[in-house]
């Protein structure tokens, strides 16, 4: 449920796109995300710090689209939201020695204690990789390529993000604590 709650806001931006323009797609998304943090705020839910972030990008980006008529400003906030995800993975570590990686989902996955600390540096490497890596080829994609190739990129991005999740699930397994079978 909280994947569908995150690519709302992709999905309902091109289906926007495709039956008027980047500019009504633009505040859609807005909306959306706006609906997003006041739905968490009326169920008296704390508001996760990356929705908060990805609302404050999508605010002033998708303002300065709609402000300046520059289709440009949304189509590069992708790229400023995954490099911020990338920056803040490897700042995290690199400076502060925690894993937000490891934070989010360590608690379902048990690796064994013998190489956790490498496997989690590891994978952490992999998602800060991973963002940058989108972010460039968001980067490349908007200037390069027309705006409705971009936005068809942009709604390939969930299809990315989910084949990247199971190749990490995959590496993840071979590493993963086994149970103890029950006699």
């Amino acid at each position: 449920m909280k994947f569908l709650a995150e690519i709302l806001p992709i999905i309902a931006f091109f289906a926007a796109f495709k039956l008027f323009d980047i500019y009504v797609a633009t505040v859609v998304a807005m909306v959306i995300t706006m609906l997003q943090i006041a739905w968490i705020k009326f169920e008296r839910k704390p508001i996760p710090k990356i929705q908060l972030f990805n609302l404050v990008i999508i605010l002033v980006f998708g303002g300065l689209t709609i402000g300046l008529q520059d289709k440009d400003f949304i189509m590069i906030k992708p790229t400023i939201l995954y490099w911020a995800f990338a920056l803040g993975l490897g700042v995290s570590w690199f400076i502060f020695k925690k894993n937000l990686i490891q934070a989010v989902i360590g608690k379902e996955v048990q690796i064994d204690p013998f190489i956790a600390d490498q496997v989690w540096f590891k994978l952490n490497l992999l998602w800060i990789g991973y963002f940058f890596f989108l972010g460039c080829l968001n980067w490349w994609i908007a200037k390069n390529f027309s705006e409705d190739f971009w936005a068809n990129f942009k709604l390939s991005t969930i299809g990315i993000l989910f084949v990247f999740i199971l190749i990490q699930g995959l590496w993840l397994s071979k590493y993963m604590k086994q149970e103890p079978e029950k006699e």
